[in-house]
C-alpha cells in the first residue's frame, strides 16, 4: 500500500535554540522536543522527570466531591455496593482498581463485567437486576454509562443509585446518577481531559484516599492497572496520562502483580516492558477473556494475590487468546474475500461488511486488519440477538464517530470515540445505513486521509546517530499517541550486498551512507520484500524508520526498523 511520507513542520527556531542552550543537547533533540509541545527548560524537566505529585486535585472534577459523599455514605450503613464495568481492557483494569481498593477497606461488595454476547456494551438492565436481586442499592460504574440514561433511571426504579466514572463523549443529557464523573462533561474545569476509564477510576480512589487522610503511597500499586489501560485504549500519552503510564511501567517491570507475572511466565517474558508491550502482549490476552468467554475472568486474574490461582487463571485466558486468534483470522480471510469480489468497493470512501455468523467478540480486530489493507473508514457487523451490532474503526484524523452519528435515525445504540465505536442496528436498515454512511463520509472526508501517512519527525545523517544520541532518546518514553517514537529519514542509503528474506515477507539489511561510510547499521524491515532485487543490484534507497536496541547472543547494537522505503 502506497503511504504518504509527511515531515513533521520545522520547530520553532527561537525555542529549539533555547532549548539547545538550556539543556546542552543538540539542536535535532531540542526540535523533537519542541514537536511535542515543550518550550522551555521547565517544561523539559518535567517531560523528562515525570512526578506524582504533577497529578491534578481530583476534587476539582465535576461531581467528585458528590461521588465521594455518598460512597461514604454507603460505607457507614453497610449497603452492598457493586463495581460495574466493560468488558474490554479498560474496562477490567478499572474494576480491579477499584474494587481492591474499596475492598480492602470494606467487604460488602462485588464486581459485574456484562457478557458481551448476551447484554452487549455497558450498563445492562440484566446486571441492574441482577443487582436488585443481590441487594445492592450503589453501583460504581466505570468505563461506561455516560449515555446509559434509560438504564441508569430504571436502576433507580428499583432504589439503586449509579455514581458513572466514564471518558466518552456525553450525550445532549446527562444520565440521571448521584455522580457523573467524566472531563468529557461541557461543565467540567478538570484540567485534563484525555484520561482512560481506567484513569477515572484512579482519580476516584485518590479522591477517597485524600479526603479520608489515607497515604498517596497506598495508592502506587494500582498504577500498573491505569499504564495497561492507558496503552490498550489508545488515549493520548500527555499530561497525567503520562506520569500513570511512566509510574506504572516502572512497576510492571519491577514488581508485577500475581496476574500479570502469570501472564508473562507463561508466555516465557522476561524482558523489559514498554508501552508497545502492553498494546501487543499484556492487552490482547485481557481483553481475549471478554472476547471469547467472559471479562469476568480478567477482573479475577488482576486482583488474585495467589500466584497459583493466578497462574491458574492465566492459562484459560492464554486459552482464550488463542481461540480469538483463531477466530480472528479466519473473518479476516472472508472479510477481504468479500471486498474483493465487491465491483462497487474501490469507487467507495468506507468499508461495511455484514455476516451473521462472524464471532462478535473478534470484529472489532477484524475492522482493523481490513484498514491496513484498505485505508478507508470500516465497519464489521455481525448478528446478535437478532440485531446487527458491531464495531467501527477509522483511518488516521477522520472522526467517524461524527460519521455514526449523522446516521444515529437508522440505530438502536452506538458510542465510541474519534476512531473508535460501537454501534447496533435492525439488520434490515443495515442497507440504508451503509449508503448514508458513504454518503456523509464522501462528503467530509478529505481525499489525503485516505492515504497511510507516516509522520517523520527529521531528516538525519547515519553520522547524527550514535550511542549518546540514543540514550537520551530513550528518555523521550513513554511512547504512544502524541508522543509516538520518533521517526526518521535518510535518503540515498545503500545495502552492503548482504541484504535477505527473513520470515518470506521481510528484509534484513545492512546499510550505510556515501557521507559517513564508515558508520554501519543491521536494520529490519517487516513486509518489505518486494524491495530485495533493486537493493540487491545496488540502487541508492530512501528510508524512514526508527531506532531501536537489538540484543542477540548478548551483544546489544542499535538496528533500524524501517516503515517504508522508497527510490
Amino acid at each position: 500500500m502506497e503511504k504518504r511520507w509527511l515531515i513533521k513542520d520545522e520547530a520553532v527556531q527561537n525555542v529549539q535554540s533555547v532549548l539547545t542552550e538550556e539543556l546542552k543537547i543538540s539542536p535535532l533533540l531540542a526540535a523533537l522536543l519542541s514537536r511535542r509541545g515543550v518550550s522551555s527548560f521547565e517544561e523539559a524537566r518535567e517531560f523528562f522527570r515525570p512526578e506524582l505529585s504533577m497529578l491534578h486535585d481530583p476534587f476539582l472534577m465535576q461531581d467528585m466531591d458528590l461521588a465521594i459523599e455518598r460512597i461514604e455514605a454507603a460505607l457507614e450503613s453497610d449497603e452492598r455496593i457493586m463495581i460495574y464495568g466493560d468488558y474490554d481492557v479498560d474496562g477490567t483494569t478499572s474494576v480491579a482498581l477499584v474494587f481492591s481498593f474499596f475492598n480492602k477497606l470494606y467487604e460488602n461488595m462485588e464486581y459485574y463485567i456484562p457478557d458481551r454476547y448476551d447484554e452487549g456494551y455497558g450498563v445492562s438492565t440484566q446486571g441492574i437486576d441482577y443487582a436488585a436481586k443481590q441487594g445492592v442499592s450503589l453501583i460504581i460504574c466505570l468505563d461506561c454509562g455516560i449515555k446509559a440514561n434509560e438504564k441508569i433511571a430504571y436502576a433507580k426504579e428499583q432504589n439503586i443509585d449509579f455514581i458513572v466514572c466514564d471518558h466518552h463523549t456525553p450525550g445532549d443529557e446527562l444520565p440521571p446518577a448521584v455522580a457523573v464523573l467524566d472531563p468529557k462533561r461541557s461543565d467540567c474545569s478538570y484540567p485534563y481531559d484525555e484520561l482512560s476509564g481506567c484513569g477515572i477510576g484512579f482519580k476516584l480512589v485518590q479522591a477517597y484516599a485524600s479526603k479520608n487522610e489515607i497515604p498517596f503511597e497506598e495508592l502506587k500499586q494500582y498504577l500498573d492497572l491505569t499504564a495497561i489501560s492507558i496503552a490498550s485504549d489508545i488515549v493520548p500519552i500527555t499530561g497525567e496520562n503520562r506520569v500513570l503510564a511512566h509510574y506504572g511501567l516502572e512497576l510492571i517491570n519491577s514488581d508485577p502483580r500475581p496476574g500479570i507475572k502469570a501472564l508473562l511466565e507463561l508466555n516465557n517474558i522476561n524482558k523489559t516492558l514498554y508501552v508497545s508491550n502492553l498494546v501487543f502482549i499484556i492487552g490482547p490476552r485481557i481483553n481475549a477473556a471478554g472476547r471469547i468467554e467472559s471479562g469476568k475472568s480478567a477482573v479475577k486474574l488482576l486482583i488474585s494475590n495467589d500466584m497459583e490461582a493466578a497462574m491458574n487463571t492465566s492459562k484459560r485466558i492464554n486459552e482464550n487468546n488463542l481461540e480469538r486468534r483463531k477466530h480472528d483470522s479466519q473473518i479476516t480471510k472472508e472479510a477481504l474475500k468479500m471486498i474483493e469480489q465487491s465491483e462497487q468497493f474501490q469507487q467507495k470512501k468506507t468499508t461495511v461488511l455484514f455476516k451473521e455468523n462472524w464471532h462478535k467478540g473478534v470484529i472489532g480486530i477484524v475492522a482493523s486488519r481490513l484498514i491496513e489493507r484498505h485505508y478507508k473508514p470500516t465497519i464489521v457487523l455481525t448478528e446478535s440477538h437478532g440485531k446487527a451490532t458491531g464495531s467501527a474503526r477509522s483511518v488516521d484524523g477522520y472522526n467517524v464517530y461524527n460519521a455514526i452519528n449523522s446516521c444515529s435515525d437508522l440505530l438502536e445504540q452506538f458510542g465510541g470515540h474519534k476512531y473508535a465505536a460501537g454501534l447496533t442496528m435492525k439488520i434490515e436498515n443495515i442497507e440504508a445505513f451503509s449508503a448514508k454512511f458513504e454518503e456523509y463520509v464522501n462528503k467530509t472526508i478529505e481525499e489525503h486521509q485516505l492515504i497511510p501517512t507516516i509522520e517523520i519527525d527529521a531528516e538525519i545523517e547515519f553520522g547524527e546517530i550514535t550511542r549518546q544520541f540514543f540514550r537520551i532518546l530513550k528518555q523521550f518514553e513513554p511512547f504512544g499517541p502524541q508522543n509516538m517514537t520518533p521517526v526518521f529519514l535518510t535518503k540515498g542509503v545503500l545495502d552492503n550486498g548482504q541484504v535477505r528474506i527473513v520470515g518470506e515477507k521481510h528484509l534484513k539489511l545492512f546499510l550505510h551512507h556515501p557521507s559517513s561510510p564508515n558508520v554501519h547499521f543491521s536494520a529490519i524491515a517487516f513486509g518489505q520484500s518486494q524491495w530485495l532485487e533493486p537493493i540487491a543490484n545496488g540502487e541508492t534507497v530512501d528510508i524512514c524508520y526508527t531506532i531501536e536496541e537489538n540484543e542477540w547472543n548478548g551483544n546489544v547494537s542499535l538496528q533500524l526498523n524501517i516503515k517504508d522505503i522508497r527510490r
